[in-house]
């Protein structure tokens, strides 16, 4: 552990660099940066590749098609050989279309800021730079190189992405997420619930539902029995549920349904409850006599497990006290890039970056005066081996 004097002077320093932690924040709240226009994302892009070069990081930027371009920033100031990598994971894409800021500005009131983004997560991003510019200057002695992977469809399932997340955790010691933080206290999220989504199909036989309704093979029967099937495989006590959130089916009231289909949302706190529920699943098999069943999809990100995360945040939990901060955690519902790390075998400690609330909404915000502490928190981690 190093010498436990450093997170406090890192949180002493960065007390001092609130304005210009909120008008960095601005800047990048300001530019628009939707997962599906690769134009304006690049323009974010832009920005954050400046900034990073401006603190002597070596930035590549890697080219995308379709989507904004990605950036892997390192740092390793020294001659010597690293003991090793630290990946600190963001996304810099947010679900907000361009013009959302002619209808959500960027506004400081009550001590709060507010924006699209802002919270989810170009502020992590913003306290990410923050730390490394305060190890910079307290020549604080690294032991591990810095890789800061700052992607562009996190939002939107991350499939451009997520083969150079996978590779560069491979690469690493540990994997820190910056995704919003939970709640005013600002609990790390340790757990995280493995996330999919299935299509159900079922294929009846069309008839005339008055004439010769007998020769019909009705897909919405079908389809409405399957779904109370799988409905019974919910259990919120141990964190599984399976939501059918999409129903479509039939053309005409008086033609019996020949096809029908539902979109399944699939939730697991365990990886064990996730291969389960795929393998029931796929082992579904027809109640009306002539009818046929297709089972699209599954589970694309498994579950974020404590014992992933376990240890990183005991170690942040002590480093926080030094700082006279209480450190909380959390299990939270939804997937981030973190489980992509995590299924990758390595330690991941997730939800380190602002603090505050609102993610995807038009109150999006966060707490000003918490920038600091959680910036130092981050820098602290990188700090320490």
């Amino acid at each position: 552990m190093p010498d436990t004097r450093y997170p406090q002077e890192f949180l002493r320093r960065l007390k001092n660099r609130v304005p210009e932690m909120l008008s960095t924040v601005q800047r990048l709240v300001l530019a628009e940066s939707p997962s599906l226009e690769k134009i304006p994302a690049d323009r974010c892009c832009d920005i954050l590749a400046a900034q990073w070069r401006e603190r002597g990081a070596n930035v590549e930027r890697i080219a995308q098609k379709l989507r904004g371009d990605q950036l892997r920033i390192t740092w390793w100031p020294q001659k010597s050989r690293p003991a090793g990598q630290f990946l600190v994971l963001g996304h810099y894409d947010t679900v907000y279309a361009s013009g959302s800021l002619a209808k959500m500005p960027f506004r400081v009131s009550g001590g709060k800021a507010y924006g699209p983004g802002i919270f989810d997560m170009k502020a992590g991003l913003t306290q990410a730079l923050f730390a490394l510019e305060t190890l910079q200057q307290t020549r604080a002695p690294l032991t591990h190189r810095l890789v800061f992977l700052w992607t562009s469809d996190e939002e939107i399932g991350s499939d451009a992405s997520r083969k150079i997340i996978e590779t560069e955790a491979r690469r690493s010691d540990a994997v820190f997420v910056l995704e919003p933080s939970l709640g005013p206290k600002g609990l790390i999220k340790t757990a995280r619930k493995g996330v999919g989504e299935a299509e159900l199909i079922v294929h009846g036989r069309a008839s005339h539902a008055g004439l010769a309704p007998e020769e019909g093979i009705n897909a919405i029967h079908e389809l409405a029995r399957q779904l109370q099937r799988v409905q019974e495989w919910t259990d919120f006590g141990r964190g599984v549920s399976v939501n059918a959130d999409i129903i479509e089916g039939g053309t005409r009231a008086n033609v019996i349904a020949e096809h029908a289909r539902a979109i399944l949302d699939l939730r697991a706190l365990r990886v064990s409850d996730m291969r389960r529920i795929e393998r029931k699943l796929h082992a579904l098999r027809p109640i009306l006599p002539g009818a046929r069943l297709e089972v699209r999809g599954g589970f694309n990100r498994a579950p974020l497990e404590r014992k992933s995360s376990g240890a990183l945040f005991a170690k942040a939990k002590t480093l926080a006290a030094q700082m006279g901060l209480s450190l909380g955690e959390c299990t939270a519902g939804g997937g981030s890039d973190g489980n992509l790390t995590a299924a990758a075998g390595v330690a991941t400690l997730d939800g380190l970056g602002a603090v505050g609330h609102g993610a995807h909404s038009k109150d999006e915000h966060i707490l000003i005066n918490a920038m600091p502490a959680r910036s130092a928190l981050l820098a602290a981690l990188l700090l320490s081996s």
